[in-house]
Parts: C-alpha cells; sequence; structure tokens
C-alpha cells in the first residue's frame, strides 16, 4: 500500500517539475540547465576527491573477483573476501598480477588476525579460530575455484600462527 502511495506523490511532484519547467522561457531554461551541470559536476568532484580511492576500488575488484569465476558467493561474501585481498594488498602479499610471487615472507600476528577477522585484542578460543578459517575456506579454497590457491594457502598460514599465538 506504501508503494502505491510514494509512487503517487513521485509522480505527482514529477507533473509539477514538468509542467513549470515547460513554462520557462528558452533562455531560463539553458541558464537553469548550465547551473544544474556545474552543481552536479562539482558534487562529483567533491565526492571522488574524499571518497574516490574507496568508491573506486569497490567495484574494479568485485569485477576482477568475478574475473576469478567465484560462484555461488553473495555479495556479503563478496566484500568480506574483499577486505581479506585489501588487508594482503596492504601487507604486499597479494597481487592479481600472477608473475608476481611474494609468498616467501612469513605473516605478522596482527596481519594473521586481521585475515581471519579476529580481534587481535581478545584471544580467541581454537573453536573460533577454526571457524573463521572454515568461514574463509569456504569461499575461496581451491577445489571451488582453482584460482584462488594462493589466497588459500595465506589463510593456511594465517591459521598456523594464530594457532601458535593462543597456545
Amino acid at each position: 500500500m506504501n508503494f502505491i502511495i510514494y509512487t503517487l506523490i513521485i509522480l505527482i511532484i514529477l507533473y509539477f517539475l514538468l509542467k513549470w519547467w515547460s513554462n520557462l522561457s528558452p533562455k531560463k531554461m539553458s541558464k537553469s540547465v548550465r547551473i544544474i551541470t556545474i552543481l552536479l559536476l562539482a558534487v562529483l568532484a567533491v565526492l571522488f576527491a574524499v571518497g574516490g580511492k574507496f568508491l573506486l576500488t569497490l567495484p574494479l575488484t568485485l569485477a576482477s573477483l568475478a574475473l576469478v569465476k567465484l560462484k555461488g558467493l553473495s555479495l556479503i561474501q563478496l566484500v568480506s573476501l574483499y577486505r581479506l585481498i585489501q588487508t594482503l594488498r596492504n601487507a604486499g602479499r597479494f597481487s592479481f598480477n600472477q608473475n608476481q610471487n611474494n609468498n616467501s615472507s612469513s605473516l605478522s600476528l596482527s596481519e594473521a588476525y586481521k585475515i581471519l577477522n579476529l580481534d587481535i585484542n581478545k584471544k580467541p578460543t581454537k573453536e573460533i579460530v577454526n571457524r573463521a578459517y572454515q568461514k574463509i575456506q569456504k569461499k575461496i579454497h581451491p577445489d571451488i575455484s582453482p584460482e584462488t590457491s594462493r589466497l588459500s594457502a595465506i589463510v593456511n598460514e594465517a591459521k598456523e600462527i594464530v594457532l601458535k599465538d593462543i597456545s
């Protein structure tokens, strides 16, 4: 019922805006279009200046994940996988370029906690670590998608580091 009411309100507002627009002179129309265009461009410039890094990297990363052929992932799982890849990229441990192989160095303890989405201030139990590990591995296991074998190896390493820390 609300949908119908909202649609009617929007259509009525649109009707009055178009009626007002049609009564304008061509000179006023062109001036209005210029002002609206300048305002929209200014808003977009501010938006990209402030949040451009996040606005551009998330869609591009999700698009590149689609190229990796990850099947059956929900949007929430894709965002979680995006966070994992960003953590690894910031640490210099992952690149979409297959020629780079940065897997020789070991992870730090804080990186391992970030990869498994665990809080470093709270000591998790083995069960919590295993649950977090399994949750991530269900998304990126090489049996699901062979292209994610490097990610899977890094998550395995993170699990081992966290388990050694809590022992």
